[in-house]
């Protein structure tokens, strides 16, 4: 049998979830409810799950009803963190926790009925790792996979650079965020790791010819997009300035220089007369 069709024969699932600060994945089936017509789940069902940080994060568990239940475990591999378990046994009520499972944002999620699924309140990069649910019954085992991927919106800002550019960055982001200019143009884009895992990305524009007004920076992530602009007479209005205030300045140097050679060529003049 092929990888295919091993695949299959497990009955693997794969889907993809993105959560935002602003809601949780809550569409699990309680515990205490069976499938449609009596049926079982998925034997093996594995979730690639986004979570934004600051995000709240509900794993569920198999929907398996609880009076079939025998066993239930949670195996938690997140990053840069001891393996944590914890088990369930229905018929004793009884729960064990092994290993480092010492984490206060993790809890069991709270409904009316009894409830085994997973809460993460607020989800930080800490929290990116492996997560599965085990269920024993009388005659077969049942799990749930995630595995739990965090997305940080990068900070965007645009601002104008010298010698007729503009410069576009993503700040701290997670993945790495993707910069498009518009009108097209000549640009430079450069990405920089930081060691949280968050890439930095800069973008330099450069334009050349005399009739454009404006320049915008389309900025894309999977948290949301965003565009910014820049009239480009504000960014030649700036250049001005600096080069007038430099001009002054250099004026202003170059008469006070003037007056001190004028008054040390008097100093030297009365001193030489008061000599003879």
């Amino acid at each position: 049998m092929n990888a295919l069709g091993k695949t299959l024969a497990l009955g693997l699932l794969i889907s993809i979830t993105i959560l935002a600060p602003d809601g949780t994945e809550s569409s699990c089936t309680n515990g205490n409810q069976t499938s449609q017509k009596g049926s079982l789940p998925e034997a093996k069902v594995s979730t690639t799950l986004f979570a934004q940080m600051g995000a709240e994060a509900l794993l569920c568990c198999p929907a398996i009803p609880m009076t079939e239940a025998v066993l239930i475990m949670w195996f938690i591999a997140s990053r840069d963190q001891p393996l944590c378990r914890i088990s369930y046994k229905v018929e004793t009520k009884e729960i064990n926790k092994w290993y480092y499972c010492m984490d206060s944002r993790i809890s069991w999620h709270s409904t009316p009925d009894p409830s085994l699924d997973l809460l993460i309140n607020a989800v930080t990069l800490n929290h990116e790792g492996i997560y599965s649910c085990d269920i024993a019954t009388p005659t077969a085992n049942f799990q749930k996979s995630y595995y739990l991927q965090v997305l940080v919106p990068p900070a965007v800002t645009l601002l104008p650079g010298e010698n007729r550019t503009a410069v576009c960055e993503a700040i701290a982001g997670k993945p790495a965020a993707q910069i498009f200019w518009t009108p097209d143009g000549n640009h430079v884009t450069k990405k920089e790791s930081h060691s949280n895992g968050t890439v930095t990305v800069r973008s330099t524009y450069h334009w050349e010819q005399n009739n454009v007004s404006a320049v915008f920076c389309f900025v894309s992530h999977l948290t949301g997009n965003q565009t910014l602009s820049i009239e480009l007479n504000q960014v030649t209005g700036v250049t001005i300035t600096l080069q007038s205030l430099l001009i002054i300045l250099y004026v202003k140097l170059s008469l006070l220089g003037i007056i001190l050679l004028i008054l040390g060529f008097v100093f030297f003049q009365k001193s030489n007369y008061f000599r003879k």
